[in-house]
Parts: structure tokens; C-alpha cells; sequence
């Protein structure tokens, strides 16, 4: 199961706080500004289906098949 919103939001969060501390090595902050990438394009697929699914009259959280 995907996590929701919420999950991928607060792991973002905690992601962009571990980069802005600065006690990171240039590999180790590369794969996190990676993961941040991830998690914000997750983010952003998770809410334009919500949104279709809204816009079409589909019940919140159900997933079209394609």
C-alpha cells in the first residue's frame, strides 16, 4: 500500500531538516536532495489523482484502473 500524503509530507519534511542541518557529507546530502525529489513528485501524483477523482465525482481515495 502507498503511504498517504500526510506520510510522504512529514518524510519530506524530515529529509529537507536532515539537508538544511549541514552535517552531511556531499554523498550522503546528494541522495538526500534525491529522495526529496521523490518524495515531492509522489506528493505531487498523489494530490493531481485526488484531484481527477474529485473532478470526475469519484468517492476520495478510490483509484481509477487505467
Amino acid at each position: 500500500m502507498n503511504p498517504g500524503i500526510d506520510e510522504l509530507v512529514a518524510e519530506l519534511e524530515q529529509t529537507a531538516a536532515r539537508l538544511r542541518d549541514g552535517q552531511l557529507d556531499q554523498g550522503e546530502a546528494a541522495q538526500l536532495v534525491e529522495r526529496c525529489a521523490d518524495l515531492a513528485n509522489s506528493v505531487g501524483a498523489q494530490l493531481e489523482r485526488e484531484a481527477r477523482a474529485s473532478a470526475a465525482g469519484d468517492p476520495p481515495g478510490q483509484e481509477q484502473l487505467l
